[in-house]
Formats: C-alpha cells, structure tokens, sequence
C-alpha cells in the first residue's frame, strides 16, 4: 500500500478529512467571504446534528418508510455466467460472481434521495425555507424538488442548457414536483455551468437559502456530508453480503462524476485492506480526445470551492467535460477521491461512451434492469475484469440508477433500434 504522501497523518482511510476539511492537499474551502459564515454556520449545525439522536431517527424514518431503504444486493446470474462463458471462451475456468447493489429501486431511482433528504433536514433544522441546486442528469433535481415538496419548500434547480435538452423526462418531473427549473446557458451549459450559477444565487440571498449540493464536492463540509450521508449504501452491503456468503466482498466497482455514489460504497470498506475498490470515470471520446475522467487526464487546481483534480488547459482555464452521460460530464472529481488516487487505495479507471452503451445493452438483455448510463459505465469496466478473476471471487457494482432517463438518448446513438 502506498503511504499517503502529503503529510497528513491519519490512522485510517475512514478518518479525513482533518478539521480545516482537507484530505491530504485536497478539499479545503475556497469561497467567497460573503459565504464563509454560511459555510461555517453550516459545518456547526451538521456536527450538532450528527451527534442528535431525533436527527438520526427522522433520517431512518424516511429512508425506510419513503425511500423504500434497504436497496436490495441482488445476484446478478445470467450476467455472471455470460461473462464466465466469455472466460471460458478465452481459454480460462474463472468468472467473478457478480452482485448489484439496487440503488435505482429508491423512491426517484437513483442513490441521490440519499444525500438530499440529508441535507433537507438539515436545511429545516437551521431554518431555510429556500432550497436551490445544481442538476446534470436531472436526478438529484428530481431528489431535491421531491424532498421539497415533501415538506412544503421552495425548490429552484439549475440545469445546463444542453442537459435541458437531453434529460427533458427529469426536468417534467421537477416541475411536476414544483421546482423552478431554471436552463443555464453560459459556458457549455452543462453541470459545470449550473453549479456556477447555483453558487452566485447562494451568494446573493444567504439569509433564507440553503444550497444542497448533489455530489462529494464543494467546500467543507460538503464532501464529508454528502458522503456521510450515502455511506448507508456501502453500510449495507456489509450487511446484505454477509448474509448471502458470510464475508466481505473481494471488490468494488462505482462510477465516478462527482463520486457521491461511489464514496457511498467505497468508504464503509476502506480499512478493509483486502477489498480491492475501482471506480469508473467517463473517457468520452476517448482520453486523448474528448472526456470527463480528470483523475486520469487532470491535474490538481481549484473549482467550486475545493482543490482537487480538474480537466485545465495549459494556462490553468477548466476544460470542458464530455460524456455521453449527463450525470459524469463535470470536469472535476471530489477532493476525497483525488486523495484516495493519491494514496493507491482506490483504482481508478475509464469507460468509453461506446463501452458504456454496450454495457447498457448487456446489463438489459442479461438481466432484464435497464441501468442509468452512468452506472454503465462501472458495468463495463465489470465486463472486462470480471472474467479475469476466479469464481469464488466475489464482486459488487453499485447500480447508481435506472435508465429511463437515458431512453431516448440510448435511442439516438443506437438509430432507434
């Protein structure tokens, strides 16, 4: 294992970030001084919360009874043994037995009510009334106007322009729910652009308005709360798994945008030297073309109120991210994952968009569950390594979300079928 090499002494991959919010040279907070106290005020409320007993049992009340948690760890069969016939086919006698953790089965299909009804209570704990957010996808703006409307808040979600356009199912849904959507159309006007404009509205109206973040990104306390928040993914995979086979998984596998998914599912395991973690960033076009995997062609700098790694140019300007997911196009990453790179804890890999329709294609047919596109990507890296290991090898893919977001723009790349 690699020693961590920034100078941070932890005595555990579960112990960051350390109390200015950084994980090694990650993390931080880089925000304006208009929006330091709200960050400051945020940080005091979330660790008063966390140690309040009625805070946790309102959340577990409505992760159980209105999320419908826990997610199922279903075994994925016919797409174990399809991929033990590809091994066999190459010569060898192996073939993980492969798991799905059910994400896309909560109340709004994704892990994104997770961290949203989270933040939510925390919001009416310091007395906003005002909820604003950033969308890509469209599926923590779904999650975000549902927790509003739930209990009666106003919801304002940006959204790219271009994502407008592609996630057009999702943004019904908001305004169903409520929600002011509202198109961006600076920049790419995709989630970069929309997380941009959400900071400006925070900075403008501090008193009323509580800012919930979709991914482990942002300043502190962002990053630990949100994944705080989703660590009852990986949680109960502990769970669910020891009870199917009476161990711990041998590995992990998670897309990654932002990561709040995969940190989810990651951090429950990171002391658990044994379990090998990988998660699947979006190489686009291709690496040396156009992509949103910034861990494998980025470099650290600082974005949206924390360094970590970001696709820039030589002059340090972003770039812009590509996929053909929605969800995956940021050209950043949360500053613990960036850490987690660092130290060789965590493999981190990439998934074309044609490997990820192909997954797409395959988890369908195999198994009957359509999957997000972003969850596709993880499936395809599964694709590939699954076979390369022995059949008692036991692995788990968060499934982040299901696909009927995704239809028609599978439906464009593949001619309608």
């Amino acid at each position: 294992m690699t020693k961590e090499p920034f100078g941070q002494s932890l005595n555990s991959y579960r112990a960051g970030p350390d109390e200015r919010g950084h994980f090694g040279v990650f993390g931080g907070r880089f925000v304006a001084e208009t929006l330091m106290p709200l960050i400051l005020d945020l940080e005091r409320h979330y660790e008063a919360a966390k140690v309040d007993p009625s805070f946790k049992a309102e959340l577990d009340n409505l992760l159980t009874h209105y999320v419908g948690r826990p997610s199922p760890l279903y075994y994925a069969e016919r797409l174990t043994g399809h991929l033990r016939e590809k091994a066999a086919a190459a010569g060898g006698d192996g073939g993980a037995k492969i798991y799905f953790k059910r994400e896309e089965l909560n109340h709004t299909g994704a892990h994104k009510i997770n961290n949203v009804l989270g933040q939510i209570l925390l919001a009416r704990r310091m007395g906003k009334t005002r909820i604003i957010a950033e969308t890509g996808a469209g599926q923590h703006g779904v999650a975000t106007a549902t927790a509003c409307a739930r209990f009666g808040l106003e919801c304002i979600v940006y959204m790219g322009a271009v994502d407008v356009e592609r996630q057009k199912p999702n943004v019904f849904r908001m305004k169903l729910l409520g929600a002011k959507v509202v198109p961006v159309e600076s920049g790419a006007r995709t989630l970069k652009d929309a997380m941009n404009e959400a900071l400006r509205d925070w900075v403008t109206n501090v008193a009323d308005t509580f800012y919930c973040i979709g991914t482990a990104a942002g300043p502190h306390p962002y990053p630990a709360m949100v994944r705080d928040f989703q660590c009852i993914i990986g949680e109960e995979v502990r769970r669910q798994l020891h009870e199917a086979e009476g161990r711990l998984p041998d590995s992990l596998f998670a897309c990654i945008g932002g990561g709040s998914n995969a940190i989810g599912l990651f951090h429950p395991f990171l002391d658990d030297r044994s379990v090998e973690i990988y998660g699947v960033e979006a190489a686009g076009f291709g690496l040396d073309n156009k992509h949103a995997a910034s861990l494998a062609g980025g470099r650290p700098g600082v974005l949206h109120g924390n360094r970590t790694y970001l696709l820039m140019d030589a002059d340090g300007q972003i770039e812009e991210g590509h996929s053909i997911s929605a969800g995956l196009d940021y050209p950043g990453i949360g500053p613990e994952h960036s850490w987690l790179k660092e130290t060789g804890r965590v493999t981190y890999l990439s998934a074309t968009d044609d490997e990820a329709l192909e997954a797409f294609q395959l988890c369908a047919l195999q198994e009957g569950i359509i999957p997000a596109l972003e969850p596709a990507h993880a499936l395809a890296k599964v694709a590939d390594i699954a076979p390369q290991k022995p059949r008692d090898h036991l692995m788990v893919v968060n499934i982040s979300g299901r696909g009927d977001k995704d239809i028609f723009t599978v439906a464009d790349h593949l001619g309608g079928m």
